[in-house]
């Protein structure tokens, strides 16, 4: 009897190609590992647009939709893998545009006020140093993450924060990232403490339906409209897996990003992570390939 819980073993990414009309795709651990792209995965993406699909990626990057595209010729990812991008700037940019005019204090990542500033460039900001002093909070990342800081080192800083209850925006749900053979922090990491601690925090990438309703949009302006068959193609199972459960969408996990997939039994393994997370996939591959 087959388990529901599951995933269908995929060796060849064309045999499901045609069931679907759109893919929504994670960038970070499926196309590209931050420093150079997964050949297979990029043209398994361009021959699936070939046959008429649509692709639109999904991003936890805390940075807006130019600045991803910005790294990809240097890393090798083709302008014909994709239709369009959407990222957790974006849709952090959007929730700071709406609460406009607020005293922001920001948590920034690896002190990077020349690369943060896109988050928040051209918007009614102004920002405070001390957290008293603010009406909002923004985590885009860890202080030193490339360093190798760790988060719990934040967390009688971020108990103090919570005991005001000053509302955190996260720019980055994601908890780790995989930049080549090495796992880093993510600003999700410190929201997670955060949020432990008695504070709230809000966020605006996967798995969490802001991001979600952006890359809607981008579909419909493709053609494709929300009835149509998508495909989530992730290998975050609390992000990109979640993210698909909740809107309703069919997942592909891919080995090729958080996980250590080091066993011999592939499926077997994805079956348990998945389980552990409490997440479902419809299908799982060792890495996106057509």
């Amino acid at each position: 009897m087959t388990d529901p819980a599951r995933p269908a073993a995929l060796a060849h990414f064309e045999e499901i190609a045609g069931d679907y009309d759109a893919v929504l795709c994670d960038v970070w651990g499926v196309i590209h590992n931050g420093r150079s792209a997964f050949a297979s995965a990029c043209d398994a993406l361009v021959r699936f647009r070939a046959r008429g699909g649509k692709v639109c990626l999904l991003t936890n990057a805390p940075v807006p939709k130019r600045q991803v595209l910005r790294y990809f010729e240097p890393l090798g990812v083709p302008e014909e893998a994709f239709d369009d991008c959407v990222s957790s700037g974006d849709a952090t940019r959007a929730l700071l545009e709406r609460l406009s005019g607020k005293a922001l204090w920001r948590l920034g990542a690896d002190e990077g006020w020349e690369h943060d500033r896109f988050l928040y460039e051209g918007l009614d900001a102004k920002f405070v140093d001390d957290p008293a002093k603010a009406e909002l909070g923004l985590i885009i990342g860890l202080r030193d993450q490339i360093g190798g800081e760790h988060p719990e080192s934040y967390r009688e800083e971020l108990a103090a924060i919570a005991r005001t209850g000053l509302k955190l925006v996260c720019a980055n749900p994601d908890i780790q990232v995989r930049i080549g053979d090495r796992l880093h922090w993510c600003g999700g990491a410190l929201a997670q403490i955060y949020e432990q601690e008695g504070g709230q925090a809000i966020y605006a990438g996967k798995p969490h339906p802001a991001i979600y309703d952006l890359a809607y949009e981008k579909l419909a302006a493709l053609g494709v409209p929300r009835s149509a068959c998508l495909l989530a193609i992730g290998d975050g199972p609390i992000t990109d897996l979640k993210g698909a459960n909740a809107q309703g969408i069919d997942a592909l996990y891919v080995g090729t990003g958080l996980a250590d997939h080091a066993g011999d039994d592939f499926l077997s393994d994805a079956a348990r992570l998945l389980a552990e997370s409490a997440v479902t996939a419809t299908y799982a591959q060792p890495a996106l390939r057509w």
